[in-house]
């Protein structure tokens, strides 16, 4: 079954290398395309917030929010009160952000490896700024509609959460979590340290926003229906221009905004290295599928 696997996969390997060959022309302006979106909006929205988030964590962000959060936490998503800088960094920066920044806990000793994986079902979301400008007023026309994507987002987050909250086995199956002091030794070597690893991350973050951006190239061609549902499902970006501005395509967009795309996935398996992507995968399919049945219930009164 393995190596039946593995020749399919090579069949399939094979068929898009032909495809690269035999229209190299639309490929290479398609990957032109991906890297001037890199360089124009992915890298600015992205890059600042990769190195701030690294630094918070060494500086112990974590324990200063825990407090405020512990309860809320704890009794949400039996997740210690820490775990709340990973879903607001996530919320605010975008993806991989959240997912980066639960992988660092893990790495400090701050969070077992069952609470990550708790924890990596619901804080990996999308930036604010992209549901609101690049997709409300941008698509729709509207902030309203922007805002409203931006909550039906983070509810639709809070729900996965709740509904994962049993995933990864109990904290104590897994070992009590260490909560570490705050040693910011030296912040210059922190920044630089922070700044190196970031640039790391975002060139495997623009590696796999040219890649996904030419396999969802051919997508678009096919129908205002279906085009749309493919591209959004391999990468969040190239949809934004497909969107219709009626109801439809707000449920879409909000569906795929949860989900995030293929080239997320990879994103974030970037990132999290080690630990399980199965978690994350199924977390955001939910997370999609939720945001799609409240943009469903929603779109009537967020574009009136």
């Amino acid at each position: 079954m393995k190596n039946r696997w593995r020749a399919d996969a090579c069949l399939v390997l094979c068929g898009v290398l032909v495809w690269f060959l035999a229209d190299a022309v639309r490929v290479r302006q398609a990957a032109a395309e991906a890297l001037a979106l890199c360089a124009g909006s992915v890298i600015p929205a992205l890059f600042p917030f990769l190195i701030v988030s690294r630094l918070l964590v060494v500086m112990g962000f974590s324990q200063w929010v825990s407090p405020l959060f512990s309860g809320l936490m704890t009794s949400l998503f039996r997740l210690p009160g820490l775990s709340s800088s990973a879903l607001l960094l996530g919320l605010v920066g975008g993806y991989p952000i959240g997912a980066q920044t639960a992988a660092e806990l893990y790495r400090k000793n701050l969070l077992t490896r069952g609470e990550t994986v708790r924890l990596l079902t619901f804080c990996n979301n999308s930036n604010p700024v992209f549901l609101i400008s690049v997709l409300g007023v941008g698509v729709f026309g509207s902030v309203r509609a922007g805002v409203w994507l931006w909550l039906i987002h983070v509810a639709a987050a809070l729900l996965t959460g709740l509904l994962c909250r049993g995933t990864g086995g109990t904290a104590r199956d897994q070992g009590p979590a260490r909560s570490l002091p705050c040693q910011p030794s030296s912040l210059s070597a922190a920044f630089v340290s922070a700044v190196r690893d970031s640039a790391a991350g975002m060139l495997s973050v623009c590696a796999f926003v040219v890649f996904f951006y030419v396999l969802a190239a051919p997508l678009k061609e096919l129908g205002p229906r279906l085009g749309p549902v493919l591209v959004g499902a391999v990468e969040l970006f190239s949809l934004t221009p497909l969107l219709p501005p009626d109801h439809l395509g707000f449920v879409l967009a909000a569906g795929c905004a949860g989900w995030g795309g293929l080239s997320v996935l990879c994103q974030t398996a970037a990132v999290v290295e080690d630990l399980p992507l199965t978690p994350c995968v199924l977390g955001k399919l939910l997370h999609g599928l939720l945001s799609a049945l409240l943009a469903a219930l929603l779109a009537g009164y967020a574009l009136a």
